[in-house]
């Protein structure tokens, strides 16, 4: 096949997949108890911002025009620069900023670091308020015992709402399903929860049973990791379709998904505008194959290593 029509057919692929992702209705979910209406498709902040600030701003214009209403960012993405990407591509317009739902996390875990955190989010953001802030990459029960201390940054979690500087608040980790399940015992004041969603998950330290507990107590249910950092397609397990299909069976309310470039964008909002769930039978299947190869921290290298 000659180079020219190669190029040729791989552009009239990227127009259908642009093409499908703007046609096509985004799904709006409930995000469990904060009661916020969310696009199924939330783009991650740290992967929008790889390529630079410029490249970021296209990417959430873009994502705003497919239907896309929920952003996800965290203070130490990029040292800050997804927080500021988001600045400039809201730049302190009204209009743009209602249309959106802004996420971002704070990962210091005394009450006075977390608030400086948030007030320097605010500023990089141009926002008065987040509408979620999540306690970011909670991976040791020490840092629970930290974040629930007398002086730990679950106080300025709980100061925060009150103000109103965030309407709700959650919190997230891939490391130890452990900590979650102290987080979510220790505390009855959490909204929301985000952690990996992914068919290699289930063979190794899976967080689906404290996503269940969390589902029976009305949290809003955030899926990450849903390729694990790229390493399940990199590794030929599966491909990126396949990983959201499985991530939507699990029935979470919001897929966090990193992309780094629009054509990604559109082709995994499409993904999630029109591709079916994996049914019961499909992920028996899928798990029986994902189970016989690499699993745990071989391909999800953020968890715990010594189970």
């Amino acid at each position: 096949m000659s180079m020219q029509r190669r190029t040729f057919l791989t552009a009239a692929g990227l127009s259908l997949t642009a093409r499908l992702a703007a046609a096509a209705p985004m799904p709006m979910h409930t995000l469990g108890r904060t009661g916020l209406r969310v696009s199924y498709f939330c783009l991650g902040g740290f992967h929008m911002r790889k390529n630079g600030e410029e490249n970021g701003v296209r990417m959430i214009d873009r994502a705003l025009d497919l239907g896309v209403n929920f952003f996800d960012s965290a203070h130490k993405y990029h040292e800050g620069e997804s927080d500021k990407t988001y600045g400039a591509a809201f730049n302190g317009s009204s209009s743009k900023r209602q249309k959106a739902l802004l996420m971002s996390k704070a990962q210091l875990r005394t009450a006075q670091e977390a608030m400086q955190q948030l007030e320097e989010t605010l500023r990089r953001m141009k926002t008065d308020y987040l509408d979620l802030w999540q306690c970011h990459e909670v991976s040791r029960l020490d840092e629970v015992e930290r974040i629930f201390a007398p002086g730990g940054s679950l106080e300025a979690f709980v100061k925060a709402k009150e103000q109103g500087k965030v309407r709700h608040i959650g919190f997230t980790g891939h490391h130890d399903p452990a900590v979650h399940k102290a987080l979510f015992e220790g505390y009855a004041g959490w909204e929301t929860i985000q952690h990996p969603v992914n068919l290699i998950d289930p063979h190794y330290l899976s967080f689906k049973p404290i996503m269940q507990r969390a589902r029976e107590a009305g949290y809003g249910l955030l899926a990450m990791k849903t390729n694990a950092i790229g390493h399940i397609s990199a590794n030929n397990i599966a491909s990126i379709e396949e990983c959201l299909r499985y991530a939507m069976a699990q029935n979470p309310d919001v897929i966090v998904s990193g992309v780094e470039t629009i054509e990604q964008l559109e082709e995994n909002v499409a993904t999630i505008k029109t591709a079916k769930p994996f049914d019961e039978e499909e992920i028996r299947t899928l798990l029986s194959r994902t189970g016989a190869g690499k699993i745990g921290p071989e391909i999800e290298q953020y968890k715990r290593k010594d189970a």
